[in-house]
């Protein structure tokens, strides 16, 4: 890290810090500040001179310092009074943070880590063009999580291996996603890919050698009753060769004729009419 020190002055002590902070661009908390002369009271408690204070602030230059000094205002900002960690490789740096807060600091299912980890990594490349990678974890919550992900993806192969479906899990960030492609990359019969769209986008399981589907009898298949061809119900192959307004046209002449035979059809109440019984029993 760079130093620079500058020396203020101002009426007070803490005109004088502020000063320093303004200047240097950064938190009064993270700048170390001697007092080398303080403001003197006289007669009548008229308050002569100016209050002198030195500062030294120790500006981050490697991108991980830049990472690290941007969570430390993120969790101050935030109320939390924890520690970090870095640790530089050799194309990125892991920030640790230390602390009991780790709940308001994960987040659900880590969505408030992955925001941290973000924000870090733009305030660090912003330095240069080249990339830095920044991994940002909290009292080992990354390989915890990354241990569930194996196994729940373990467990859902399986589930497609026995019953040849494939199976669609919740929406995922790329970090989890990863880890599930990469679970299901060792396991023999399956394979993974991912569909949908930030931040909705999910792993899908699939079988390497889905079973075909059985065709019913049912339906729209090839079984009895079904529609098949420009057939109807019942396959009758005299009926699969005319059209559907043909079959309807035919349906209602049958229709029209029954009620026709019907109607005609002298019925016993007619008989009785005809033969007079009827009349005979009225008293004129």
């Amino acid at each position: 890290m760079a130093e620079k020190k500058k020396v203020f002055t101002a009426k007070t002590i803490e005109e004088a810090k502020a000063m320093a902070a303004e200047e240097f661009g950064a938190e009064e908390s993270r700048i170390s500040f001697t007092v080398l002369e303080e403001p003197k009271k006289g007669l009548f408690g008229i308050v002569k001179g100016d209050a002198k204070v030195e500062a030294v602030y120790n500006v981050p230059t490697s991108k991980a310092d830049v990472a690290g000094e941007y969570i430390k205002e993120i969790l101050k900002n935030m109320g939390i009074d924890d520690q970090i960690s870095i640790t530089e490789e050799e194309d990125g740096a892991v920030i640790e943070i230390l602390g009991d807060t780790t709940g308001a600091v994960i987040g659900r299912r880590g969505e408030t880590l992955d925001a941290i980890q973000y924000l870090a990594s733009m305030a660090a490349n912003r330095i240069d063009k080249e990339y830095y990678r920044i991994s940002v974890d909290c009292c080992g919550y990354r390989e915890k999580r990354k241990t569930i992900l194996e196994e729940l993806a373990v467990k859902i192969a399986k589930t497609v291996l026995r019953t040849g479906r494939t199976s669609t899990l919740e929406p995922m960030n790329p970090y989890e996603r990863r880890i599930i492609h990469s679970a299901i990359a060792d396991i023999e019969g399956v394979t993974s890919r991912s569909v949908g769209d930030e931040p909705y986008r999910k792993v899908i399981i699939a079988p390497t050698n889905p079973r075909p589907r059985r065709e019913g009898k049912g339906g729209y298949n090839r079984g009895e009753g079904g529609y098949r061809d420009g057939g109807y119900r019942g396959g009758n192959r005299h009926r699969r060769d005319k059209k559907p307004e043909e079959y309807t046209q035919r349906r209602m002449d049958m229709m029209k004729t029954s009620f026709e035979k019907d109607y005609k059809r002298p019925k016993p109440e007619d008989s009785t009419l005809v033969d007079g019984d009827l009349y005979g029993k009225i008293d004129i």
